[in-house]
């Protein structure tokens, strides 16, 4: 979840002066919410997802601290859609109806990565920063004899962590699955190809490939 301004103003102000103004005429709105800056992250890292696959990915990222579900994402979708920052494609599903494939418009993706490039030292600074008090309030809920114990504890998972996040980096670029059926490159999760609407699911009992 991004933390901070998430005023867009500026931002677009100096990327009409670079890029073609015409670009960000769609854009609507110029402030965004945290969960729906997480969201467009989470679509542009994925370069597409259906509303589905994008509220697992979204369990994923907030790891049981809260829980997406549709009556929330699925709104923010067609007002995100609306303002400018999304468009989508229908696609046909094996198992179901028709359903909407987004992605980010060529104006979203740039006010994206222009808000993470000029901030990303600082959010890296307010996790380290969270980090330390979370982990202190922790410690400090044991009683005394318990506190050096759980030091060692909070060091040790917390390095773990940090070593999972430099090594998922690379793997989170390059990770790709293809479809069985069309062949089509897939990106991170998702339950069906967005291509040809064929199922991505694991059957019972049949091996990942």
């Amino acid at each position: 979840m991004w933390h901070g301004n998430l005023d867009l103003e500026e931002d677009i102000k100096e990327l009409r002066s670079k890029i073609e103004k015409d670009l960000f005429q769609g854009i609507k709105k110029y402030k965004l919410t945290p969960l729906e800056f997480t969201i467009l992250e989470t679509i542009f890292n994925s370069k597409e997802l259906a509303g589905y696959d994008l509220i697992l990915n979204l369990n994923k990222h907030f790891a049981g601290t809260w829980e997406a579900q549709s009556g929330t994402i699925y709104p923010i979708l067609s007002k995100l859609k609306r303002d400018g920052f999304l468009g989508f494609r229908p696609v046909r599903s094996p198992i179901g109806p028709i359903r909407k494939v987004y992605s980010l418009t060529e104006a979203g993706e740039h006010i994206l990565k222009t808000k993470v490039n000029k901030n990303f030292e600082d959010q890296l600074k307010f996790m380290g920063n969270f980090l330390i008090e979370l982990a202190s309030i922790y410690i400090q809920s044991y009683p005394t004899e318990e506190k050096e114990k759980k030091i060692i504890e909070v060091r040790n998972l917390i390095k773990k962590i940090l070593e999972t996040v430099v090594d998922t980096i690379p793997s989170t670029l390059k990770y790709k699955r293809k479809c069985e059926k069309c062949g089509s490159e897939i990106e991170r999760v998702a339950s069906f190809c967005s291509f040809c609407g064929a199922t991505m699911l694991i059957e019972p009992g049949k091996k990942k490939k």
